[in-house]
């Protein structure tokens, strides 16, 4: 009898537990489903039924509409845009920062800890007090209305990534450098032969944070990018409001809709690397 009252217990408890936690990812999903739902509304169906998450008439249209995009220039190409300098700034933010984490962590130079703090250091500056700097740099060099102030910055390591790698780093046991310097090999050598394989999980998970980071990344392309064919998708949304006219929010929402599935993608491919990145952090052997 009292086994079948601990099983009771049990049982209660996880059903409690599914439920909050049903309840809780509803209303954390809720604007995303809202989003969605708005996507297939008519434009008076979306301000007078907001509350509503299902339409009335599916309009399919309204994702036809956003697709055509602006100026002859469809969300095809700016979803594409923002796909290329998404793609190359996380290749070269996860190359430059395995690279210095690499650095800090194995290799010994002089000043190590002070050029580490230096770089934690900067973590906390504020991203508004770098833009007119930046601003000024690029503009003196020409780079505005191209992409190369959204990527070329990446290929400097970014610090949180780097100390991200660094706490894998220090998991991964100083023996198996040794062995391989008796071998015969460098620093170099060290880093891709027995390094670089086992940052798998920290890797994919700076990546997925870099990738989303860039994505979504608005305020940076309104600054540097002048061109409308070369708007990502993050800055062409906008072009959706016109303050003149009546804003085809239907379309907006469609290609906002639209504009989730890639970050998507790619965190529920990777989504089991990205736990194991950042629970292993910190681990020594």
């Amino acid at each position: 009898m009292h086994i079948h009252s601990i099983k009771r217990q049990q049982r209660l408890g996880s059903v409690s537990y599914h439920f909050f936690v049903i309840i809780l990812g509803f209303f954390v999903f809720y604007p995303v489903l809202w989003l969605i739902a708005s996507s297939l509304k008519g434009h008076t169906e979306i301000f007078q039924k907001a509350h509503s998450l299902i339409p009335s008439q599916l309009l399919w249209e309204n994702y036809v509409e956003g697709w055509r995009g602006f100026g002859g220039n469809t969300f095809g190409r700016f979803f594409s845009n923002s796909l290329f300098i998404s793609t190359v700034s996380t290749a070269g933010q996860l190359a430059a920062a395995a690279l210095t984490a690499f650095g800090f962590s194995r290799v010994k130079f002089v000043g190590r800890k002070f050029w580490f703090g230096i770089m934690i250091a900067t973590l906390l500056l504020p991203n508004q007090v770098l833009m007119i700097p930046r601003y000024i740099l690029f503009n003196q060099i020409r780079w505005i209305d191209s992409y190369k102030p959204l990527i070329i910055p990446h290929f400097f390591a970014a610090p949180f990534f780097v100390f991200l790698i660094i706490q894998f780093i220090y998991g991964i046991p100083r023996e198996l450098d040794e062995a391989a310097t008796i071998d015969g090999c460098g620093k170099f050598s060290i880093f891709y032969r027995i390094i670089l394989p086992n940052l798998k999980p920290p890797l994919i998970s700076a990546g997925i944070f870099s990738f989303y980071w860039t994505w979504n990344d608005f305020f940076g392309p309104l600054l540097y990018i002048q061109t409308v064919e070369k708007y990502p998708a993050s800055l062409a949304l906008q072009l959706f409001s016109d303050p003149n006219s009546v804003t085809n929010w239907g379309g907006l929402f469609a290609m906002a809709t639209l504009s989730l599935v890639p970050v998507f993608l790619i965190f529920l491919s990777f989504q089991r690397h990205l736990v194991e990145g950042i629970s292993t952090t910190g681990l020594k052997g």
